[in-house]
């Protein structure tokens, strides 16, 4: 592990010097009278990446508690229970002061949400701007609902040496040519593994991204207009069908998010979409394995190359009785000083959606790790181009993209598939 990024970051204009602020008196300035016999408690859902966890736990929270006099209770829900969460305390108006969001709660809660584009507006300005990727994940109609942390990409991973059977040392460029290659590593007993099931990750990894880059899109930039019932979509659809046939394992129709992670591990798969934690994990338990894992960013279509936006953040809910000093601890904790070390502490699995940390030494723990960097210059929310909205988030609850897809490659015609998900989606955004 790297050590914090502390008082000076790199990015890509040269040097961003950083002064180290948050000192205790400066903290204290910023709180109101009484705040050392108060306690905030900020709700997380479990990391793939345990000293992630452990780090607010053992460092950030004591160091924040010895500056303050404030106490931080770091709460961890499991995955897939974090939206069931947000929900109980939005409706209770009781619970956590601070939650993570995962890629649509945002959307569905910033009515709860305390407005903090003071906070985002200074840590964007200290720390070399935001990505467009970070607004886009946050900003809710003008308002930042919360504070962006990082994307949790999903690009592809790739056995080095199988691929090598065939003849091929780089990763395609293209789609087109990492099916013929997928083609042949199926016919020798290597096929690729793709989630298309009902999953919340690996299956809107890729098939958002292959969406866009054949030039398809469910609604247009107005928030209104379904389109989705267009030739680039038929196009995008017909090549995910004999994508599916002749590269993928049948079961993939079936596989949720940790199905690819386990066929990986049991080396039953060549190729698939999926985080960091794939190599992460390999690293770990299955060092053979490991050494043949690398990455890439998802191949480029006849519009261009696209990256699922799989951020998270941190919102404060507008009715916790303590939202100043909750306010004043996400101003401490996205100093660099604390958050550069909570980045370092995971291996890059997390990318910083502010550009001052592009040449942080996180980067160089492992360098098979930078596409996940990368990535982030073209990376999405599901609708897009079209704004967060409720309605993105129902269709990507009611899987209708996903749907799509994977009924045709079940068999269903292309002309089918398409109607169904422009009803679907008409339906959605009839009240938008």
């Amino acid at each position: 592990m790297t050590g914090p990024a502390t008082n000076h970051l790199t990015n890509r204009r040269g040097f961003l010097k950083i002064a180290a602020a948050g000192t205790a008196a400066a903290l204290s300035r910023s709180l109101p009278a009484g705040a050392a016999e108060k306690t905030i408690t900020i709700l997380h859902e479990s990391s793939f990446i345990k000293p992630f966890d452990e780090y607010v736990a053992n460092t950030l929270a004591p160091a924040y508690e010895k500056e303050t006099g404030i106490k931080i209770v770091y709460e961890v829900t499991s995955v897939g229970s974090l939206p069931t969460r947000i929900s109980t305390i939005a409706e209770t108006g009781s619970g956590a002061d601070i939650t993570m969001n995962g890629l649509l709660q945002v959307i569905q809660f910033s009515n709860k949400y305390l407005d903090v584009g003071d906070i985002a507006e200074e840590v964007g300005k200290a720390q070399g701007g935001w990505y467009d990727a970070g607004r886009e994940a946050v900003v809710v109609d003008g308002k930042w609902k919360a504070i962006p942390f990082a994307n949790i990409g999903q690009l592809m991973n790739w056995r080095t040496d199988l691929f090598a059977e065939v003849g091929v040392k780089k990763f395609p460029e293209t789609w087109e040519e990492l099916y013929e290659v997928g083609k042949k590593l199926k016919a020798k007993d290597h096929p690729f593994g793709f989630e298309l099931g009902h999953g919340f990750g690996d299956n809107h990894g890729w098939l958002y991204p292959l969406l866009w880059s054949y030039g398809g899109s469910e609604v247009a930039a107005d928030g209104k207009t379904v389109v989705i019932d267009s030739d680039e979509t038929a196009r995008a659809v017909d090549f995910c069908r004999k994508f599916f046939k002749d590269t993928m394992l049948d079961d993939v129709l079936g596989w949720t998010d940790v199905s690819n992670n386990k066929a990986w591990m049991a080396e039953q798969i060549s190729c698939t979409n999926n985080a960091e934690s794939i190599l992460w994990f390999a690293k770990r338990e299955f060092p053979e394995i490991g050494k043949v894992t690398d990455q890439a960013m998802n191949p480029a279509g006849p519009k261009g190359r696209f990256h699922l936006l799989n951020a998270i953040s941190h919102s404060i809910f507008d009715f916790s009785p303590v939202r100043q000093e909750a306010q004043a601890f996400m101003r401490w904790l996205m100093q660099p000083k604390q958050l550069g070390g909570w980045y370092a502490i995971a291996d890059s699995y997390y990318q910083p959606l502010v550009h001052g940390y592009e040449n942080a030494p996180m980067w160089n723990v492992e360098p098979r790790n930078l596409p996940f960097r990368d990535a982030l210059a073209n990376a999405h929310l599901p609708g897009w181009p079209a704004p967060a909205s409720r309605q993105l988030a129902e269709v990507v609850a009611k899987y209708v993209v996903i749907d799509m897809f994977a009924k045709a490659c079940a068999g269903a015609s292309t002309k089918d598939v398409i109607k169904d998900a422009a009803g679907q989606l008409k339906d959605i955004y009839r009240s938008a």
